[in-house]
């Protein structure tokens, strides 16, 4: 199989892709490298069987270009800028939702029948519904991200009954693991390595949140596709929330956290039940459906925990690019 995954050189992207790349598939990287990392694609550019393209999800032309030949898109890239994204909105519009209309119309122009999306669990909004299943009611939307999402979820399951598509969504909730560049454990770490004796948290901590480790998620990816590919070649869209059985607080996190690096630090907490608009406070997604096809999570949260953090201590250049 020839596979088109864009987000090529970004966190689950360049874990998706190396694993592709193990089992024998070729595969075609998009990335137009605001944020992913060359570091990230090093261990998929030694295969004969990857090309690296670099292209922006907004040129539907070149998309259409380097799309030739393929026979299955994962769209992975997006701008999961959750936390600031009120102060920059065109980006979730352009990059999540006029990305996702860009891709399709590749798509279609290829003839590719085929798409794996990355959306998020924030479409569910503060749900009234916990652990929250794929077929809960939608409440408000809570962050531009989110809603941008949706609207990518919406378009892919309209080109799915009106060209015949298929397409498997993923809600996922937060990914941990290597390559991870945003999000708490790396904004805790750099806060600890310039004052390990002071950490400021965002909200008052007990907020309450689900992760998983892209070892895992990319697992559940390749599974899902397995079982799709073994079906009949009907059009139609699959949704599946991705997440753990488990959740915690920000305070078990860091916790972990603080235990792993040997420090003591003073937390000091900004208060509220948010940490910033559009942050939900409890976070929990009802997995039953991906596991009754067999599939399971084999880290806990806190050892992803750890594992990330391993990783950012290892890799501390990622501390030099990112910015938040």
């Amino acid at each position: 199989m020839k596979y088109f995954i864009t987000g090529a050189a970004g966190f689950i992207g360049s874990n998706l892709a190396d694993c592709l790349l193990n089992e024998g598939h070729e595969v075609v990287g998009w990335d137009d490298f605001s944020t992913g990392q060359e570091h990230f694609v090093e261990n998929a550019c030694r295969y004969k069987s990857y090309q690296l393209i670099k292209g922006d999800n907004l040129d539907v032309d070149g998309l259409k270009s380097a799309m030739k030949g393929c026979e299955q898109v994962l769209h992975f890239a997006a701008n999961a800028d959750v936390r600031f994204g009120l102060e920059h909105p065109s980006k979730d519009i352009q990059q999540n939702m006029l990305a996702t209309y860009h891709v399709l119309e590749a798509m279609r122009s290829n003839d590719i029948r085929t798409i794996i999306f990355a959306s998020t669990g924030s479409v569910y909004g503060e749900a009234s519904v916990i652990p929250t299943p794929e077929d809960a009611p939608f409440p408000i939307q809570t962050s531009l991200y989110g809603a941008s999402k949706l609207a990518g979820e919406g378009l892919i399951e309209a080109y799915c009954e009106g060209y015949g598509f298929r397409g498997i969504i993923f809600r996922l909730v937060s990914i941990l693991g290597e390559r991870y560049t945003h999000g708490h454990i790396f904004d805790f770490y750099r806060q600890l390595l310039d004052h390990p004796d002071r950490l400021e948290v965002l909200g008052d901590g007990n907020q309450r949140k689900s992760y998983l480790y892209v070892g895992d998620c990319v697992a559940a990816v390749l599974h899902t596709m397995r079982l799709r590919s073994n079906a009949e070649n009907e059009g139609g869209t699959e949704i599946y929330n991705l997440g753990t059985t488990e959740y915690c607080r920000v305070v078990d996190s860091i916790g972990w956290i603080c235990a792993e690096l040997g420090l003591v630090p003073k937390i000091c907490f900004t208060g509220g039940r948010q940490g910033w608009v559009g942050d939900n406070p409890f976070i929990f997604l009802d997995t039953t459906k991906i596991q009754a096809t067999g599939w399971r999570a084999k880290l806990s949260i806190r050892d992803a925990v750890v594992r990330t953090l391993q990783w950012l201590r290892d890799n501390r250049w990622v501390f030099t690019w990112c910015v938040n």
